[in-house]
């Protein structure tokens, strides 16, 4: 049966997959469930996979052992990855604003050589995605998934200038407004 499915190229894409996404663990809980006899264990797992160049996704996975949760977990966290657009391959165009239940965070563009500056489970979402630059708060909630979910809302609220061009029927310069408009405004 595992010939016939390396034949038909079952597999292949599973190979391909491997070295173009990158998976970070964030967190795992042991859950226990009370039954008639005692107590049955359980694991929840909390994966964010990303391809480092500008798409991120996040997933969680129940199973009875650890490495089926992680694996359920990764598969979802590839299934609902959105893409980000970053300013020159390493930070964000603007600052946001995020939010999910209590969990507030708030990141902010940085200039080359800041690193990232975040905290446990949005650090992972900012590895994964491939910022190499950003500072970020988290307000509020502490809980990992609460504080992904944050991010990841606020990452899908940022727009590029050449979507908002796009939007508003304009060229790209007119948005950003290049130095070399400014005296010739000036003069007229």
């Amino acid at each position: 049966m595992a010939e016939r499915e390396n034949r038909r190229g079952g597999n292949r894409r599973d190979r391909e997959e491997a070295p173009e996404f990158a998976d970070r663990l964030v967190a795992i809980n042991r859950v226990s469930k009370t039954v008639k006899g005692g107590k049955r264990f359980g694991f929840a797992a909390l994966v964010v996979v990303g391809d480092q160049k500008g798409r991120v996704g996040f997933g969680k996975g129940k199973a009875k052992e650890v490495p089926e949760a992680i694996r359920k977990a990764t598969e979802q966290a590839k299934r609902q990855m959105i893409r980000v657009p970053l300013r020159e391959g390493r930070t964000l165009h603007h600052d946001m604003e995020g939010r999910h239940g209590a969990g507030k965070v708030i990141m902010r563009t940085a200039p080359q050589g800041t690193g990232i500056i975040a905290g446990g489970p949005m650090r992972a979402v900012f590895e994964m995605l491939g910022v190499q630059d950003v500072v970020s708060k988290s307000l509020g909630s502490q809980n990992p998934y609460n504080m992904i979910r944050a991010t990841i809302d606020g990452l899908k609220k940022e727009s590029s200038p050449r979507h908002v061009a796009q939007r508003r029927g304009k060229k790209v310069a007119d948005i950003l407004g290049t130095k070399s408009d400014a005296p010739a405004a000036a003069e007229g």
